[in-house]
Formats: C-alpha cells, sequence, structure tokens
C-alpha cells in the first residue's frame, strides 16, 4: 500500500506542478486556452493565477517533502497535509469555478489519502 500512496501521491504533485507552469510560466501561451480565456478576460486574471499558481507550489512542495522527506513519520505528515490542503482547494474549485476540478484534483488527493491511511 505505501508504493501505491506514493506512486499516486507522486501523480498528484505531477498534476500540480502542471497547473503551477500553467498559471505562471505558460499563462500567456497555454494557460489562458487551457482555461478558456479570452485575451481579455486574461489580462484582467493573470496577476490572481500567477499568485494561485505561487500556492500550488507550496502545494507541490509539501508533497515533495512527503516523497522525499528522510524520516518516514515526518514524510507522511506532509504528504498527508498536502494532499488535504490538495482536496479541500479540490472542492472549493469545483464548487466555484468548475465542477471537473473535482476529477482532476479532489479525487486522486482522496484516493492517496486513503492510501496513505492505509498503508
Amino acid at each position: 500500500m505505501l508504493l501505491a500512496a506514493q506512486i499516486v501521491t507522486g501523480i498528484v504533485a505531477l498534476i500540480h506542478v502542471y497547473i503551477v507552469l500553467l498559471e505562471t510560466v505558460l499563462f500567456d501561451t497555454r494557460g489562458k486556452r487551457v482555461f478558456g480565456l479570452t485575451d481579455q478576460a486574461a489580462a484582467i486574471v493573470k496577476p490572481a493565477l500567477s499568485n494561485q499558481g505561487c500556492y500550488n507550489g507550496f502545494l507541490v512542495a509539501a508533497l515533495a517533502l512527503g516523497l522525499f522527506w528522510p524520516d518516514d513519520v515526518t514524510a507522511k505528515a506532509f504528504a498527508f497535509y498536502g494532499l488535504a490542503c490538495v482536496a479541500v482547494a479540490g472542492v472549493w474549485g469545483g464548487l466555484t469555478v468548475k465542477r471537473s476540478i473535482l476529477l482532476v484534483q479532489t479525487l486522486p488527493a482522496m484516493v492517496a489519502l486513503a492510501l496513505w491511511w492505509m498503508a
């Protein structure tokens, strides 16, 4: 179970690396297309999404610490924290932005949390 938890946590981390890139360095090219924004709307939300990308980067950091911290107890705590934050943010995004966020963000985080709990 531990290996499965680590694999799914890694997938969640990679999803969020992609989100960070979309919200920051790739926003003007790929990001606004993925988010379905017009040029005018993109110009308005760009600063907020860049800030959001920074926060998503912190989630990636917590997940990475959960995967690579040498002490198992501390690693598990980081993984739980990061995954719980992803799940909560995904629920909020699903309620306020787009329902598909529940599938892309919340579901994988919840699966990973369950696997960590069973490990």
